[in-house]
């Protein structure tokens, strides 16, 4: 595998990578401290980022997107993981399970996404169902030609800023050689739908201007035409077209590292104790060596993983060993970060707390580092028998 960015790659990198420090790092320190980024900024940047021709990069060309393959989409990510989430949402990258919609469905919802004029949110998560996908309890019935919800949803990001969401509900059970589970149908539902009600979430200590929204569905009926995919394959709609966001939290994390990292370095070189710089002390200059080797390991494990996904190959464990591993490594980082910048790591003055606190999240949403060691290790023993 040759990773040498290519002409068209290394301009993504260097325009997502300008932007990122020209137009959105001004804005942190304010959005961190309201916790909110109101929605004519918002407006603001996604008009910025068609400008730049960068909306919706991950669509295929045939739909209007940008069609990047998935190791430049892997490195505008990467890039994009520099910045605040609550700012980097405006980058429209639109869920491409929306390509797995019909023709009028893509007309309604997936081609006002890619131009900007709608935004999607993704719901699946449940107060009683966060790893355990097959055991959410919101449930739809048949009614003529319609489909009436009720359940919750929690945890689902960016809702407040969603034109529709993309939900799974369980819609029946179906005999397996494991026994019942539930059969699954993903949704198409628009914000205004009676009722439906998208409330605010829980307080979150990551990622703050960035919200999680809490989803109602009381008698919320839906007409058949707005299932995406087909009744009941909501499971493997899901499993088709989203395994590679985990991929996506993987290259977000190793830039928001590499971020944290370079402030770090930046310190040691400059911050003197003892008549030297804090880097020429093995305790410091040590854990700089380790994590940008960690970094480095993600980074290529990341890339790997996307390398495979764009050469047809099964990439399924190497994805899992990406989100795995640069998550975690992004947690050691931005620890060791704190530690290096001794008692002002601590303060809001400078982004180090935030990096700190907004890591934790990573090894928690997208699947578990608990789940994707599952993953993995059931990749590497079912071919045994075990």
């Amino acid at each position: 595998m040759d990773f040498g960015l290519d002409t068209e790659q290394q301009l993504v990198v260097d325009t997502v990578r300008g932007f990122v420090e020209n137009e959105l790092h001004p804005l942190e320190d304010e959005i961190e401290h309201t916790g909110e980024v109101p929605r004519e900024l918002g407006r603001e940047i996604q008009d910025k980022v068609r400008e730049l021709g960068f909306y919706a990069p991950n669509i295929p060309e045939e739909h209007g997107g940008g069609g990047l393959d998935h190791l430049t989409f892997t490195l505008l990510e990467r890039e994009l993981g520099r910045a605040s989430m609550a700012l980097s949402v405006f980058w429209g990258r639109p869920s491409n399970i929306l390509c797995a919609g019909d023709t009028e469905q893509r007309e309604r919802y997936l081609l006002p996404c890619v131009r900007g004029d709608k935004i999607d949110a993704l719901a699946m998560t449940e107060p009683d169902a966060g790893s355990d996908v097959r055991g959410m309890k919101t449930h739809a019935r048949r009614d003529g030609g319609d489909f009436v919800i009720n359940g919750t949803k929690h945890f689902i990001s960016h809702a407040d800023l969603a034109d529709f969401v993309i939900t799974f509900v369980a819609t029946g059970e179906e005999e397996t050689r494991a026994g019942a589970k539930k059969r699954i149908t993903c949704f198409l539902v628009d914000r205004g739908t009676p009722g439906f009600e998208i409330r605010p979430g829980y307080r979150a200590v990551s990622h703050r201007g960035y919200h999680n929204c809490i989803l109602s569905f009381d008698d919320c009926r839906v007409p058949a035409s707005q299932v995406l995919g087909e009744e009941g394959a909501g499971f493997e709609l899901a499993n088709t077209w989203l395994a590679a966001t985990r991929l996506t939290v993987a290259a977000m994390c190793v830039g928001r590292a590499r971020r944290c990292f370079d402030l770090c370095v930046d310190h040691a070189a400059t911050r003197r104790q003892f008549g030297q710089p804090i880097g020429r002390f093995q305790g410091v200059s040590f854990k700089l060596a380790d994590m940008v080797t960690a970094i480095d390991a993600a980074d290529w494990l990341t890339l790997a993983a996307a390398w495979r996904l764009d050469h047809g190959l099964d990439a399924n464990r190497q994805i899992a060993e990406a989100k795995l591993h640069a998550s975690e490594t992004l947690a050691r980082v931005t620890d060791e970060a704190v530690q290096i910048f001794g008692g002002m790591g601590l303060m809001d003055n400078l982004p180090i707390e935030r990096f700190w606190r907004d890591a934790r999240v990573e090894r928690i949403w997208d699947g578990t580092s608990e789940i994707q060691r599952h993953i993995i290790a059931r990749d590497l023993l079912r071919p045994l028998g075990a």
